[in-house]
């Protein structure tokens, strides 16, 4: 079950917060993200039009035309086509992948420490992903994001900026217009240390840790969905062949 509403409720709900106060408009623009790099699936498809309208009465800003670019190659596609890029893009290659504590702990036992902590996060929030998908999967993670705020909401994301910048750059590489999404959810965040830079320069070239223990501590998840590396299977979405 997945732990967010319809997409057509949730738009309509974003919408009626905005307002000039930019704080609302930054609510507005993490929902926007979480949205948009889920699964392009037929009710997503069916919502394009009205997830332009709301990205483009935002307030101007770089991360509302991050966003303007992405909803128009959205709204030009055809939904097979879009499945098609979402899958290769998020679901074969790693260095995409959404599940971001991935870039910090690779397939480690401290990933399955991290995930957990995670989860207790969103719970002392009030806050229950349910059994849809990870705590760490960046769309539920920028959903938390807008729910709880900008202190303690918006804290995995700073945690994880390393990760979201190593998305971009990959999506970047391969041309992918769902780098403009990424490029305005890193605008709402602190510029880039020289750190950060060298950091994933690092993680490009030698990618995450590696440990051959999985995610035991966590609990058992799909079927290979988190196989070691060069031998990553996506994980299983609801409604698709076992």
């Amino acid at each position: 079950m997945s732990p967010f509403p319809p997409v057509r409720a949730r738009v309509r709900a974003a919408v009626r917060r905005l307002s000039s106060e930019e704080a609302e408009a930054r609510v507005l623009l993490l929902r926007l993200c979480s949205l948009l790099l889920q699964y392009p699936d037929g009710e997503l498809v069916a919502a394009r039009a009205e997830l332009r309208a709301a990205v483009e009465a935002l307030p101007p800003s770089p991360a509302a035309g991050h966003l303007t670019a992405f909803t128009t190659w959205l709204g030009a596609q055809e939904p097979q086509a879009l499945e098609r890029h979402y899958v290769d893009m998020f679901d074969l290659r790693r260095r995409s992948s959404l599940y971001l504590t991935y870039y910090l702990h690779g397939d480690t036992r401290r990933r399955g420490m991290a995930l957990l902590t995670l989860n207790q996060r969103y719970r002392a929030a009030g806050w229950d992903v349910g059994g849809g998908e990870l705590p760490d999967h960046l769309p539920v993670v920028l959903e938390f994001a807008a729910l709880a705020g900008p202190r303690g909401g918006e804290a995995p994301l700073r945690q994880h900026r390393r990760g979201l910048e190593l998305i971009r750059h990959a999506l970047a590489e391969s041309g992918s217009p769902y780098r403009h999404v990424l490029s305005s959810l890193l605008a709402l965040l602190p510029p880039p240390t020289d750190a950060d830079r060298a950091a994933v320069a690092r993680l490009a070239a030698e990618g995450p840790p590696g440990e051959d223990v999985g995610l035991e501590p966590y609990g058992p998840f799909g079927d290979g969905e988190f196989a070691p590396p060069g031998a990553f299977v996506p994980p299983a979405r609801p409604g698709d062949p076992r």
